[in-house]
Order: C-alpha cells, then structure tokens, then sequence
C-alpha cells in the first residue's frame, strides 16, 4: 500500500523528534555558545582595516585604499544602524510588532547600503571601484564565516 506525502513527512518528523525536558532544555541553552551580533560587527571592521592595509600595500596608491575602507564602511555603517534599530525591538510585547520592525530595520539597512554605494563617487575622488567592491564583498562575507564558525560549535555540542 502507498503511502501519502503527508504521512512519510509524519514518520519522518515523528523519528527525528524527541521531546526534552524543561531541566534538558535548561542545560542545552546553557551548553550552547551564543554569538553576539556585536562580535560580529567588530569582526567586520577589523576584516574591513585589513583589507584596507592589504589594498594598500599591494597597490601602494592610497585612493585604492580609501576605496577599500569605504567598501568595508558600506556594509559595517548600515549594519550598525540595524542593530541598534533592533536593540529598540527587544522590549516589544507583541511578536508581530517584533517582527515588523525586524523588517523595517532591515529595509533601512538595505537603503543606506545601496545609498553610499551611489554616494561612493562623489565622495572619494578618483574612486578605484575594484578596491571598493574588494572592501565590501570581503567584509560582508564575514557574516558567513560567523556563521559556518557558529554551526560547528553548535554541532560539536551536539555530539556531546
């Protein structure tokens, strides 16, 4: 006899599931490594200067440096702004007041990004747009290194 869709996600979820206990969960959450956003944001200013230094010394032209730097501000600026938007949502009673600012704040981040990207010209004279997007793509991925970082942690807990 098939079986639907439906009921094989049920077994499925029903073999991997196990309920925990409250003590369980108490021990899990404090077992587990918590990852400040702030660490992350001063992870991204100190990968923002190194590429900058790094610019700098392999081109020895300031401007690609400074075009470096301001790549590397274009993500760390707005992510600044986010987070102390978000700091203002933690008191919120209602979930979906929580959540929308979320995403206002995030809607922020985005505009001011995309809006010293096209600010980039006219601030920084004779702007080498290959440092720049050097400075931004690299101090953006740091995002992703945390992450991968934070996984492994997690699954070594895991293992425990």
């Amino acid at each position: 006899m098939l079986k639907s869709w439906e009921s094989i996600e049920d077994d499925a979820e029903e073999e991997d599931f196990k309920r925990l206990s409250a003590e369980e969960v108490k021990a899990l959450q404090q077992s587990m490594p918590k990852m400040s956003p702030w660490t992350v944001l001063g992870a991204q200013v100190l990968v923002g200067v190194l590429v900058s230094l790094l610019v700098w010394l392999v081109t020895d032209l300031a401007v690609a440096a400074w075009s470096a730097a301001y790549g590397a501000l274009a993500v760390v600026v707005p992510a600044l702004v986010f987070l102390r938007g978000l700091r203002r949502q933690q008191g919120a009673q209602n979930a979906g007041a929580a959540l929308g600012g979320f995403f206002v704040w995030e809607m922020v981040k985005v505009v001011l990004t995309v809006a010293m990207l096209f600010a980039a010209p006219r601030l920084i004279l004779e702007l080498n747009w290959l440092a720049l997007l050097a400075g931004f793509v690299v101090t953006m991925k740091v995002y992703w290194v945390a992450m991968w970082l934070h996984s492994g942690r997690k699954k070594s807990v895991a293992k425990l």
